[in-house]
């Protein structure tokens, strides 16, 4: 059973002030500091989103270590909708198929998704 309001993060309240006064949770965890390393296994366009985006974000304190198969996610992700993008540039939107019936591309349902 709930009890009330869900807690802030004690990082959203520092950020929001304190306007009732109540002190801090000073049991709450914490992130480890460190860098985020690019997992070995992304392609090599995830890879290049990947050093594009992870210093900014951790930086700013949007991400840190824990995130890491989330941003590697997203890298991942994106590397795959470029390659569908790239792909989709070189064929058409609706295909043959052996069978003579017309569908859409498979390269676009992996883009749109």
């Amino acid at each position: 059973m709930m009890r009330g309001r869900k807690p802030k993060p004690t990082a959203i309240r520092l950020i929001d002030g304190n306007p009732g006064k109540r002190g801090y949770n000073a049991d709450e965890p914490v992130a480890p500091e460190g860098e985020i390393d690019c997992p070995p296994h992304l392609s090599d366009v995830a890879t290049e989103e990947w050093r594009r985006i992870a210093g900014a974000l951790q930086d700013m304190g949007v991400v840190t270590l824990v995130d890491r198969a989330a941003l590697a996610a997203y890298c991942q992700s994106y590397g795959r909708w470029v390659e569908a993008e790239e792909k989709l540039k070189e064929t058409p939107t609706l295909v043959k198929t052996a069978s003579g019936y017309i569908q859409q591309n498979p390269w676009l349902t992996v883009a749109n998704k």
